[in-house]
């Protein structure tokens, strides 16, 4: 992914932005040659945005990674910053998902809607709305202990934009969160719908490893995402994961648009 040949074989139209389904292609030390799928959102196909006007979104997206990855949480597939077919961009390794379709109908996907009676055991509630035919319908989520990490991991990120399509399952079990392009912001952002854990202590595993990350910020971490969004945003993500030890419960929604919209 970060040496092999990228080509473009599809792209991800609803995505606002240019969104391109790449093989990179490569020979090995073995003399193999591997394909690796992935994702190239190449920098020149951004739109402006005017609330995150410094950077890139592929800046924020790198540094978005290095903080999952500093952590040691395996939440964002591996992302890098490369050079591809329409120039420099964030490229990020694909993630194969189960078929949801069965023989008995569709299973839940982690964040879905379904009738307000009908919530199943292990999934939260998070909001009433009405679907397009007029009906009402629960936004939900599981609770399922990995993605309530990549809930934890989105406060410190303070992401602005965690749709339902972003929590992925992986055919390996993990939890992925991809889109991570408007992140990092110095003022609070968060828009999420993975509320369901609001006001609910955060486990001991996972404060373990925010204190960690605090402790090693200036060694580590620091250097990893300097030069991917400012240092007012760096000192920001610092003082929010320093807010988390002092304080370690999940927040709830402190702006009049804690969904990001459309919710999928």
């Amino acid at each position: 992914m970060e040496t092999g040949e990228l080509t473009i074989i599809g792209r991800v139209v609803s995505a606002s932005n240019a969104t391109l389904v790449c093989e990179a292609t490569g020979t090995g030390n073995d003399g193999e040659t591997s394909t690796v799928r992935c994702v190239y959102k190449p920098v020149r196909g951004e739109v402006p945005l005017w609330d995150f006007p410094d950077g890139t979104l592929a800046g924020r997206e790198i540094a978005s990674y290095e903080v999952s990855d500093s952590l040691g949480w395996n939440v964002i597939p591996t992302t890098i910053l490369r050079d591809g077919p329409f120039g420099p961009g964030m490229v990020q390794r694909w993630i194969d998902t189960p078929d949801r379709d069965g023989e008995h109908g569709r299973t839940l996907d982690l964040v879905d809607i379904c009738r307000p009676d009908l919530v199943p055991t292990g999934w939260i509630p998070v909001m009433q709305a009405y679907d397009g035919d007029g009906e009402e319908v629960s936004l939900i989520h599981a609770d399922d202990p990995r993605l309530q990490r990549m809930a934890v991991l989105d406060v410190l990120i303070n992401n602005a934009d965690r749709k339902g399509g972003h929590a992925l399952e992986g055919l390996d079990g993990y939890v992925y969160g991809v889109d991570h392009g408007i992140c990092l912001h110095s003022q609070n952002k968060l828009r999420t719908v993975l509320w369901g854990w609001a006001g609910t202590a955060i486990d001991d595993a996972a404060m373990s490893d925010v204190v960690a990350f605090v402790e090693s910020f200036a060694t580590v971490v620091e250097p990893r995402i300097r030069g991917h969004i400012t240092d007012e945003e760096i000192d920001a993500l610092l003082g929010r994961a320093r807010a988390l030890v002092a304080h370690p419960v999940m927040p709830g929604p402190r702006s009049s648009r804690p969904i990001p919209w459309p919710a999928f």
